[in-house]
C-alpha cells in the first residue's frame, strides 16, 4: 500500500473510530501530506511508510521550523505520533520512528480578556450600526435580516461561550427554549444554557430567517440556524470576519477573534461568582487545567473567594493585648540564664 493510501487510512480511521473533528482531521492530514512530500523529495518518489526514519522526522521539521510558529510545529509532531502509532497497532511498520521525536515547549500566552464594557458594545454593535458590516447594494429588508442575525450569533459566541464551528453547526432543532444542544470537539455532545438576552436576539431572527433565501433560486438551508445571504450554512471564515468587523467599531482594533468571546465568557462568569466546574461543563473541557487558562481574575474577586471559603478568613481572630511597657526595676535584673546570657557584655 502506498504512503498516500496510508494516510488516506488514517484519516478514516481518525473520522469514523476516533470520531476527531473534520478540522482535527484536516489538519492532520495536511501534515502528513506535507511530510509525504518531503519524503519523497530527500528519499525518492517511490518512497514507502518503512523509509521514513527519525532522520526524516527531525529534517521536515527543522525545515518547517523557518517558516512556522512553535503551536504550529507541535501540532505537526502530534500528527506524526498518532499516526505511526496507529501504523504500528495496524501492523504496517515494525517500530514507531516517533518514539524519541521531542516537540518544541510551546510558551502558551496568557490572552488579556474582553472587558464587560467592550464586550456589552460589541453585542449591540449590529443594531448600533446598521451600515456595517453590510454588502453594498443589500436591500433594506436584508440587512435588517442580516443584523438580527449577526445579534443573535454573537450573543451566543459570548453568551454561551460556543465554538465558532459549534455555532456554525447548529440546527434549529438544536435550539430548545433557553438550552441548546451542541456537538463540542470529538463529535461530544452537550446542553448549554441561552440567557435571556440570547433568546432574544435567537427568537428576533428565527422570525425573519425565512426571508434570507438566495436570489435567484429563492432556496435556502432548512436545519441551519445561521444562514448567509444565499440561504446556505454560515462558514468559519464567514464568522471570522464577522467577528473582527464588529470587534473593529466595537473596541477599535482588528484584532478580535471569536475565540475571544469564548474567553471572556468563561472569564467574566468566574469573575461574577460561577463555578470552575460549571465553567467548565459549559465550555465542553475534557479537562479543568483548559478551563483554568481560559479564566483570569481579578486580585480582589479572589480576595473575596479566599475571605469566603477559608476557615482562618471566616473566623473572628482573638484581639491582640498591647505590649506592655517594661518595668524599669527589670533593667538592674540579672540576666537569666540561657537565652539572655548572650546579651551580656
Amino acid at each position: 500500500m502506498s504512503l498516500t493510501s496510508r494516510i488516506e487510512s488514517f484519516c478514516e480511521w481518525l473520522t469514523h473510530e476516533r470520531r476527531a473533528s473534520a478540522l482535527t482531521v484536516e489538519h492532520y492530514r495536511r501534515d502528513l501530506d506535507a511530510l509525504a512530500a518531503y519524503a519523497r523529495l530527500h528519499r525518492g518518489a517511490d518512497v514507502d511508510l518503512d523509509g521514513i526514519d527519525l532522520t526524516v522526522l527531525r529534517g521536515w521539521l527543522a525545515e518547517r521550523s523557518k517558516t512556522r510558529v512553535g503551536a504550529t510545529l507541535a501540532r505537526n509532531v502530534s500528527a506524526v505520533k498518532s499516526f505511526f502509532r496507529h501504523a504500528l497497532g495496524a501492523g504496517w511498520k515494525g517500530e514507531d520512528p516517533t518514539a524519541r521525536l521531542l516537540a518544541p515547549k510551546v510558551r502558551r500566552r496568557l490572552e488579556r480578556p474582553m472587558s464587560v464594557t467592550d464586550a456589552g458594545r460589541m453585542m449591540d454593535s449590529p443594531s448600533a450600526t446598521p451600515e456595517a458590516p453590510m454588502k453594498a447594494g443589500a436591500s433594506g429588508a436584508r440587512q435588517v435580516m442580516v443584523m438580527k442575525r449577526d445579534r443573535a450569533l454573537l450573543e451566543l459566541l459570548y453568551g454561551s461561550g460556543l465554538r465558532v464551528s459549534e455555532a456554525v453547526g447548529l440546527d434549529l432543532g438544536d435550539l430548545q427554549g433557553t438550552t441548546a444542544r451542541v456537538r463540542g470537539k470529538g463529535n461530544k455532545e452537550r446542553v448549554v444554557p441561552l440567557g435571556r438576552l440570547c433568546v432574544e436576539a435567537l427568537d428576533a431572527w428565527r422570525e425573519v430567517r425565512p426571508g434570507l433565501t438566495d436570489v435567484r433560486t429563492g432556496t435556502q438551508d432548512p436545519s441551519a440556524v445561521f444562514i448567509g445571504r444565499a440561504g446556505k450554512r454560515l462558514g468559519v471564515r464567514q464568522v471570522q470576519l464577522l467577528v473582527k468587523e464588529y470587534g473593529a467599531l466595537a473596541t477599535g482594533t482588528h484584532a478580535v477573534h471569536p475565540h475571544m468571546l469564548r474567553h471572556a465568557c468563561a472569564t467574566h462568569l468566574l469573575d461574577g461568582g460561577a463555578d470552575l466546574r460549571a465553567i467548565q461543563e459549559i465550555l465542553g473541557h475534557a479537562s479543568l487545567s483548559t478551563t483554568q487558562r481560559y479564566t483570569q481574575v481579578s486580585m480582589n474577586q479572589l480576595m473575596k473567594v479566599y475571605d469566603g471559603a477559608h476557615p482562618l478568613a471566616r473566623a473572628e481572630l482573638p484581639s491582640v493585648p498591647a505590649v506592655a511597657q517594661r518595668d524599669p526595676v527589670e533593667a538592674d535584673a540579672p540576666a537569666r540564664p540561657g537565652r539572655d546570657a548572650h546579651r551580656v557584655g
